[in-house]
C-alpha cells in the first residue's frame, strides 16, 4: 500500500514536470509567432512611412516645377477644405467650420470643382 502510494506520487510529480515543460515549449512557439507578426507589421509600417515620405517629396517637386509657392498654413487649409468637401460636406458648412466666407471656399475648391464639372459635361454630351 505504501509502495503504491509512493509510486503514484512519483508518477504525478513526473506528469507535472512534463506538463510544465510542454507548456513552456508551447508558450515559446506562441511567442515566436507573435514576434513574427510584430516584425511583419513593423516592416509594413516602415514601408508605408517611406511611401508617404516619397509622396511628400514628389508633391514638393511638382509644386516647385509648377511654380506654386504656398505657405504650409495655406496648404494645410486647402488640404482640410478638400478633405471635408470629398467627405460630402456642403460648402456652407465648410465655410462655417473654417470661419471663412463661402466665396473663399469656392475659390479654394475652384480647380477641383471645375475639373469635376467639366468631366461631367463631356460624359453627358456623348
Amino acid at each position: 500500500m505504501e509502495w503504491t502510494l509512493a509510486i503514484l506520487f512519483v508518477v504525478s510529480a513526473l506528469l507535472l514536470i512534463i506538463s510544465i515543460i510542454m507548456t513552456r515549449r508551447a508558450s515559446k512557439a506562441e511567442q515566436k509567432g507573435i514576434d513574427m507578426v510584430h516584425l511583419s507589421v513593423m516592416d509594413d509600417i516602415n514601408n508605408m512611412q517611406d511611401s508617404i515620405r516619397n509622396l511628400e517629396f514628389d508633391i514638393e517637386i511638382m509644386m516647385k516645377e509648377a511654380g506654386i509657392q504656398l505657405s504650409s498654413e495655406k496648404r494645410a487649409i486647402m488640404r482640410e477644405v478638400l478633405d471635408l468637401y470629398k467627405r460630402k460636406y456642403s460648402i456652407e458648412s465648410i465655410a462655417a467650420q473654417k470661419q471663412v466666407s463661402e466665396n473663399e471656399i469656392k475659390q479654394i475648391l475652384s480647380s477641383y470643382l471645375g475639373s469635376k464639372d467639366e468631366g461631367g459635361k463631356v460624359a453627358n454630351e456623348i
